[in-house]
């Protein structure tokens, strides 16, 4: 598939060290070569937590490869999807077909397991957004 064939999604929240970050590894681990992901951070950390890799590596997805960035540093638009995940109005849009709001919680002081819960519930999230886009 050529670049100019894939959907590119966009993942934001306000950190780009959790959500966001899990919502592009789902994104490219179930889109394949038919998504481009991309995910930044209204004010990132700089970091990817340590926590969303270690809870991505137990599904063998290696989150150590992305880097925490600004919406400054991904590619222009437009996008197929936007989704945003509870950052509100630090959130400035962007050019897409579709937006979203996800309310998800920020998992970053949550304890493993309710961690996991929140991965878990992105994975799903991102399988039918992908669904949708691909009809």
């Amino acid at each position: 598939m050529t670049d100019a064939t894939r959907l590119k999604v966009l993942f934001v929240c306000v950190e780009n060290s959790n959500r966001s970050q899990m919502a592009e590894a789902f994104a490219r681990i179930e889109g394949g070569d038919r998504i481009e992901a991309w995910s930044a951070g209204s004010r990132p950390s700089g970091r990817v937590n340590p926590k969303a890799i270690d809870a991505l590596r137990e599904l063998g997805y290696d989150l150590t490869t992305h880097t925490s960035k600004s919406l400054a540093e991904i590619a222009p638009g437009p996008y197929a999807a936007a989704v945003t995940m509870g950052c509100g109005d630090a959130c400035p849009n962007v050019a897409a077909t579709l937006r979203e709001d996800w309310q998800i919680p920020d998992p970053r002081e949550m304890p493993p397991e309710q961690f996991r819960e929140v991965r878990d519930l992105i994975a799903g999230k991102v399988r039918e957004l992908l669904k949708r886009l691909e009809q």
